[in-house]
């Protein structure tokens, strides 16, 4: 890899990032639309490509030093993409060292736990890559949206306030992880209402779709601008020095693609993790090991 490709990745994700303290207001700060320098698909062939290529390098490298992790945490509307992203972008990577956890209602028994608790279930562990397909901030959107779902959690108490004290305890559980050697990488997409609709409308005409198409996706729309609101708090609060959010525009899907494999790419780059040297003795045993082995022949 050279430094002029790990200049042109961080060029390409600088505008997605959100800059700590920084107030969002979305989709006003944020284009769903904006492929940046590329024009089109063809454009951003070859840098996806280099993507994929840099994260199978590294996820080696970080397994083979096993000494650090990273988690990937995706969040999105309805049709934003996420799978298709994950597909895309891990196409390349050892699949012994990524893990994809998508997270569906709780059960009774993670009910019985803070809301933290499964979540940490499935962090990675130290040489490995963990996906969240939704994640911890569902609980600071989809049950700040329907907060009857506060009910089951059996909290001692609530109150309006209860949305600061989440993205606080997120912040510091993730300076906990990071602190420990475990990189948190966040990507928004960010899909327009226009977009969603033809996604959904795509899912009911063709029948090969059919099974992606949720009638509660139809409801959840009717709460869209709930959602951009609780979004946009998200992206402000939770954005950190060590675990920033990036948003990425999720309305060409082949950008949000590429742009989702640099900001990736570019957190294992920062990583930079190293493929362990053996001592001397280590070293001479190898050597001793060569030699029978050739002597076989």
């Amino acid at each position: 890899m050279t430094d002029r490709v790990a200049k042109r990745i961080a060029e390409l994700i600088a505008p997605l990032r959100v800059e700590p303290g920084t107030r969002v207001r979305l989709p006003r700060h944020h284009d769903p639309a904006y492929t940046g320098p590329l024009a089109s698909k063809q454009d951003g062939a070859e840098l996806l490509q280099r993507g994929v290529t840099l994260l199978t390098d590294f996820q080696a490298r970080l397994a083979a030093e096993n000494r650090r992790g990273l988690l990937v945490v995706l969040q999105g509307p309805d049709a934003a993409g996420k799978d298709g992203t994950i597909r895309h972008v891990m196409s390349g990577v050892n699949p012994q060292g990524v893990h994809v956890h998508s997270f569906k209602v709780p059960s009774a028994e993670e009910l019985d736990h803070d809301y933290l608790w499964r979540f940490a279930q499935r962090l990675p562990g130290r040489g490995e890559i963990a996906i969240f397909n939704r994640s911890h901030y569902e609980d600071v959107l989809v049950v700040r949206v329907h907060p009857e779902l506060l009910d089951p959690q059996r909290l001692p108490s609530t109150s309006s306030r209860i949305w600061k004290q989440r993205f606080r305890a997120i912040n510091d559980w993730e300076r906990h992880l990071t602190d420990n050697g475990f990189q948190v990488v966040k990507l928004f997409l960010n899909l327009s209402r226009e977009e969603q609709r033809d996604r959904l409308l795509d899912r009911i005409d063709r029948p090969e779709k059919n099974w992606k198409f949720s009638a509660a996706d139809l409801r959840e729309r009717q709460s869209w601008d709930a959602y951009q609101s609780a979004y946009s708090d998200m992206l402000s609060h939770t954005s950190t020095d060590w675990a920033p959010w990036h948003v990425i525009p999720a309305d060409r899907k082949w950008f949000a693609r590429i742009a989702a494999a640099a900001v990736i790419a570019d957190a294992l780059i920062t990583l930079d993790p190293h493929y362990p040297t053996v001592d001397p003795a280590a070293r001479r045993e190898l050597l001793c090991a060569r030699t029978a082995l050739r002597a076989e022949g």
